[in-house]
């Protein structure tokens, strides 16, 4: 409860500082120093000290879970603050409210992994998106921008119509909002009840970007502002898939059966189209907005397990896939040309930020010693301790093996083949920043207890 009121209260407190604040980095500060206290917030109420005592029995819970990935959310977009948040500047006049809108966001964040109601799982999807269409559309001098925004609400729209769909359906099969009684309610399945499964199933699907639901997702990263598809695509797909979990697990996991198919056929799918089509790929950050639908593919196999692995694994994953894509994304803001040829002999003039970038790529690709791979392999174990999905598990890593191709060609560019500089405006503390990151990466993938730790202690 103290990040969902605080996160509200620094959005309001963000939406008047464009007013009380001329100078940009003081409307700068002010968000870092807001979101800091949420996740100072965050972290005591995890340790039992709660600001707020307000009875929300039957529509949210705050267990660890819930509290563990808000931390992750919370500190992901601090570091994508310290990283990219002077280059929200670049995007349009309006620059305290780009920080009101995301501290919205994070309030959706927080419901949608801590709701125990389906009403509050459709607030907490609609608080999270909502927003995000502005945000899309917020470059009014980039007819991209604008199309993406429209593209994004229209998707959005419709797959907010089939969630609204499946909940009435659940509601008119088992008379109840809440997850635990729905579950207790789903002994005897009904026609009624199933559909209204598969149109949640579809929905979430939509909002993850899993296939086939994942058409909207290249055109909408290609044309939002760079700094703001880093965002859309680490901590609000995260969020949607925490939101997945919950709703399936605690609402379905006694009618397993009935959609456990689909899902391994939504998850082949998504690993194949994501991680063949980014093959052929020649911008990079179109490259990325495919990567993202090839890493949902892998979260999507935490939805199939649904066990204590596939808890631990996605959280981990959340941590690892944020940290590192949101890492790339703010290097390739500042660079002029998002082709792979723009980044031809990157690592000769900028060695230190071609070095991070290099732990976030291997990262993604899921090569040991990084939290990527750790991420991976909790994935791959959850789900073959879920049974009968072996070929589920060989699938999964073909198609990592696959992105090994397009992730190290990035890396070949920066490393083996000869360029002209490009002026890029980098300075000693996004240095630093960027090499702690990177550092942190690695970290979590030896000892991902750090992370773990905190969902049980």
């Amino acid at each position: 409860m103290n990040a969902l009121i605080l996160s509200a209260i620094s959005a309001v407190i963000m939406m008047f500082s464009g007013f009380m604040f001329k100078q940009k980095s003081a409307v700068r500060s002010l968000a870092i120093i807001l979101l800091v206290v949420v996740t100072i917030a965050n972290m005591l109420e995890m340790r039992g000290v709660a600001f707020f005592h307000i009875n929300t029995i039957g529509m949210l819970a705050f267990d660890r879970f819930a509290l563990l990935f808000s931390l992750i959310a919370n500190l992901s977009t601090l570091v994508f603050f310290l990283l990219s948040s002077k280059d929200m500047e670049k995007v349009g006049v309006n620059y305290s409210e780009y920080f009101a809108l995301i501290f919205f966001i994070l309030s959706g964040v927080v419901i949608s992994a801590s709701f125990k109601s389906l009403l509050l799982l459709f607030l907490g999807i609609e608080i999270l998106s909502i927003p995000l269409y502005i945000l899309t559309g917020s470059d009014k001098r980039n007819l991209k921008s604008i199309e993406a925004s429209l593209k994004y609400f229209l998707m959005g729209s419709f797959s907010t119509g089939l969630m609204l769909m499946g909940i009435a359906l659940i509601y008119g099969a088992t008379g109840t909002f809440r997850l635990d009684l729905i579950e207790f309610a789903t002994g005897n399945t009904s026609l009624l009840l199933i559909a209204g499964v598969m149109m949640l199933l579809f929905a979430l699907s939509f909002k993850v970007s899993a296939a086939p639901f994942h058409f909207w997702t290249p055109d909408v990263y290609d044309g939002a502002p760079t700094v703001f598809t880093s965002f859309m695509a680490t901590i609000v797909k995260a969020a949607g898939f925490i939101a997945f979990m919950r709703l399936f697990d605690e609402a379905f996991g006694n009618i397993r059966p009935e959609w456990r198919l689909i899902v391994a056929i939504i998850t082949a799918a998504t690993l194949f189209i994501g991680n063949i089509t980014a093959v052929f790929q020649q911008s990079v950050k179109r490259m990325l907005a495919y990567s993202s639908i090839a890493q949902a593919g892998f979260m999507m196999l935490s939805i199939y397990s649904l066990n204590a692995d596939a808890k631990e694994g996605l959280l981990l994953y959340a941590a690892a896939y944020s940290l590192a894509t949101i890492g790339i994304f703010s290097v390739l803001i500042k660079m002029k040309d998002y082709t792979f040829d723009g980044f031809n002999g990157f690592a000769k003039h900028q060695p230190v930020i071609a070095a991070s970038l290099v732990v976030f790529l291997l990262s993604l690709a899921g090569i040991p010693l990084t939290a990527g791979f750790l991420s991976k392999f909790y994935m791959l174990r959850a789900t073959i301790a879920a049974g009968s999905s072996i070929w589920l598990v060989i699938f999964a890593v073909l198609m990592a093996a696959v992105s090994v191709y397009y992730y190290f060609r990035l890396i070949q560019a920066m490393y083996f083949k000869d360029g002209m500089e490009q002026s890029i405006e980098i300075s000693q503390g996004y240095k630093y920043t960027l090499v702690s990151v990177a550092a942190l990466t690695i970290i979590l993938g030896v000892f991902p207890n750090l992370l773990t730790y905190w969902l049980y202690f």
